[in-house]
This record gives structure tokens, sequence and C-alpha cells, in this order.
């Protein structure tokens, strides 16, 4: 049997990571059988990636070599942890894929989407979500927030422009690839936006069933 790969997408400061933990601890009551992951990281390799990318003392990053990290980082990624996960029929719980990557390097650091796009297509071995909720929500809000309370990493501190160029990018790509996409609205009550990320969840499941 083939898993599932649901992928949870936003804005900084969207909610991902508290819906995650609660996805989590639902699939363990269902007796479910998933991993979760993140991006960038997921693996040693990833990781020391991930400290690479948004360590706040590489000012000088270009661009391009961002974009490059973030794919090297999913590359290793689908082939270590999510492709095997896949093909033993597990539930693949992942916080950020490749709609990250067009949204803030393609659209945020000016790249251009296909360029970006062609750099993943070659890491990801043919590997898309079954389902990506995406955490809809004002982006400035929410990173300022976020900034205040822990500081924020090298692109968190990017400033409001950076960011609310990312979340326009993140509008034209819903309309380029809505295939398997349902959008979350993150403004609402944690609990509220847990029921609605369930209510996909368990509908993708019941397919899977069938």
């Amino acid at each position: 049997m083939n898993g599932i790969f649901i992928t949870l997408e936003g804005p900084d400061g969207s909610g991902k990571s508290t819906i995650m933990e609660l996805i989590t601890d639902y699939f363990n009551n269902k007796n479910i059988d998933f991993i979760t992951t993140r991006e960038p990281g997921g693996t040693e390799i990833g990781e020391k990636i991930r400290n690479i990318v948004l360590d706040k003392d590489n000012k000088n990053m270009a661009a391009e070599t961002e974009a490059l990290l973030y794919a090297a980082s999913r590359g290793q990624h689908v082939d270590e942890k999510i492709l095997p996960a896949l093909k033993a029929g597990k539930v693949v719980l992942c916080e950020r894929f490749v709609l990250s990557s067009l949204a803030y390097q393609g659209v945020g650091r000016s790249l251009g989407i296909e360029k970006v796009k062609m750099i993943n297509d070659f890491a990801i071995k043919g590997i898309v979500p079954d389902l990506t909720l995406f955490f809809h929500v004002d982006p400035i809000s929410t990173l300022d927030r976020k900034t205040e309370e822990k500081g924020g990493d090298r692109l968190e501190r990017e400033g409001s422009q950076f960011h609310q160029e990312v979340y326009e990018g993140y509008m034209k790509l819903l309309k380029l690839y809505p295939e398997n996409i349902e959008i979350i609205d993150a403004s609402k009550s944690i609990e509220e936006v847990f029921n609605q990320s369930i209510y996909h969840i368990e509908s993708i499941l019941k397919k899977r069933e069938e």
C-alpha cells in the first residue's frame, strides 16, 4: 500500500507547528502509522543545511545559493526519509515543501517561479503532496508577533516588504497549482483551525481505504 504525503504550508507565524503537534496527537490516538518531519531539514544532512540557510550571520548569502541549498536539503529529505516512508505505506506529515521555495525564493527573492521549480523538480524524484493544507493568515501581524517573541531567523528578519511579497507569491501559486491544496482560515481559534485541518485529512484517509 502506498503512503499519503501531507504538507503544511503558509506564511511564517501562521500556526503550522502548533497544528502539526495537534495532528500528531490525533494520529497517535487513531493508531495511524505516520512520521512527522520538516523543511528545511528532516535528516541529519538536511538539518546541517538548515543551520546554514537560517543562520543570521549569513547576511551575504546570494539568492541563488539560498534556493539551491533549500533544494539540496529537499533532495536528501526525499531520498532518505520521505520516499522510504511512503513506500512503507506510512502517512508523511511535513511542515513545508516545494510550495515554500516557489513563494520565498521564486517570488520573494525574484528568482522566478519556473527557475526555482526546475531545480526542485530535479530534487524530488516526482514526489508531490497528496494533500497540502495552506494556512491563510495576514503575514505581517503574525510575523511581528513571532519575531518579538523569539527574535526570528535570517528569513524571518527580512522585513515586512519581503514577507508581503512572499504572501502575494503564495496567492499567485494557489491559482497556478491548485491541485490537492486546501485553504485553511488560520485567523480562527486553534481549535477551529485544527478542525478544518482534520476534516481534509480524514477525507484523504477515507479515500485511501476505499
